[in-house]
């Protein structure tokens, strides 16, 4: 998580997520090269590491699983802006050299209250929800369609109460 993402505790969708799902840690900085407990998960054999950023080489998966071996799957989400995540990829090359994965989605963001760069670029918390439903898609995550379908609750209900302010 970018240290601005960090300081947004009222929207941040990063935070929801971290909070909607149990495994799940943020590391915040810019630089995490040097990062020991993020080194130590890249370098534990037992681990596949992915991360969500899309590119001419990320493994699309609508159409590809990252399914390939029994070891745990690792996958780090950048929680920042656009250019933002950009500097962090190329200030953290021990992450920016994994194996990126995406998805194409025909969703709009519900985030109303904050311009996206473009139609397509969707929250923190959005983006998780289409992995996530694409993992359970591939038999890598078991997740009930109940769990998938209140994903975004706390996401809604924070946008209700911003837009309320507004």
């Amino acid at each position: 998580m970018h240290p601005k993402e960090f300081r947004k505790t009222k929207n941040g969708t990063g935070h929801f997520t971290h909070l909607s799902l149990k495994n799940s840690e943020i590391f915040v900085g810019i630089d995490f090269s040097t990062q020991q407990k993020i080194n130590e998960i890249l370098t534990n054999k037992n681990n596949d590491c992915f991360v969500l950023y899309p590119s001419e080489n990320s493994i699309n998966l609508n159409e590809k699983s990252i399914d390939s071996s029994k070891k745990n799957k690792v996958l780090f989400l950048i929680d920042s802006t656009w250019p933002c995540s950009r500097a962090m990829l190329k200030a953290s090359p021990n992450i920016d050299k994994l194996p990126k994965v995406s998805f194409t989605h025909t969703k709009r963001s519900r985030f109303i209250f904050k311009e996206q760069p473009q139609e397509y670029c969707l929250s923190t918390m959005e983006s998780t929800l289409c992995v996530l439903e694409l993992l359970n898609k591939h038999q890598i995550e078991e997740i009930s369609s109940d769990a998938l379908q209140s994903f975004l609750k706390p996401f809604h209900k924070m946008v209700v109460y911003q837009t309320a302010y507004a």
